[in-house]
């Protein structure tokens, strides 16, 4: 399932709706016009409040990243293309820095995971 949640972390259940959803689209897994599954069938699928992963799809209609249609499900906007190249960005911007301060590849992924996981 493109949606994953983790009962045990601190993040809201929300933020993780929202987060899965934004990884797929940084991923490619999801691209603009692609419709997301409904919340109910998200939800009961995680064995989550149907709440909950409205809300997390209200997070991503606030950034531009989904359409929200009622009676229907969300879909990708164009705006995901911009999530996408934003993160390409980042990404070539660290590795830039990494390389300056001489930083091994281990090194730079470690630092990078570490920065995920706060």
């Amino acid at each position: 399932m493109l949606i994953t949640v983790d009962p045990s972390s601190a993040q809201p259940l929300a933020d993780q709706v929202a987060g899965s959803v934004r990884t797929a689209l940084a991923g490619g897994m999801a691209a603009p016009g692609d419709r997301l599954p409904s919340a109910r069938a998200v939800a009961a699928a995680l064995g989550i409040n149907l709440h909950t992963v409205l809300r997390g799809y209200q997070q991503l209609r606030d950034e531009g990243l989904v359409e929200l249609r009622r009676g229907r499900t969300a879909v990708i906007t164009g705006a995901a293309d911009q999530l996408r190249l934003r993160l390409a960005a980042a990404a070539e911007e660290f590795a830039r820095a990494a390389r300056q301060t001489g930083a091994s590849e281990e090194e730079a992924l470690a630092a990078v995971r570490e920065a995920l996981e706060r």
